[in-house]
């Protein structure tokens, strides 16, 4: 059997954590910045932890993760 591929946009967005949860990045920290509040900004950086049902999605297009 040929070897199943990994999606490319998944395995640049997300990140796999040793206990096997899925790591991702907040979003709107682009552009237009400038209207966009303090505290959205600031809550927008750094990593999350995705919710188990997104977490069931990107594995399906990560099969060696």
């Amino acid at each position: 059997m040929p070897k199943m591929k990994t999606k490319s946009s998944i395995k640049r967005r997300f990140r796999v954590t040793k206990s096997g949860n899925i790591k991702g990045n907040g979003a709107y920290k682009r552009h237009m910045l400038r209207r966009r509040s303090q505290k959205m900004k600031r809550q927008a950086s750094g990593t999350f932890l995705l919710s188990e049902s997104d977490q069931k999605i990107i594995k399906r297009f990560m099969p060696y993760c």
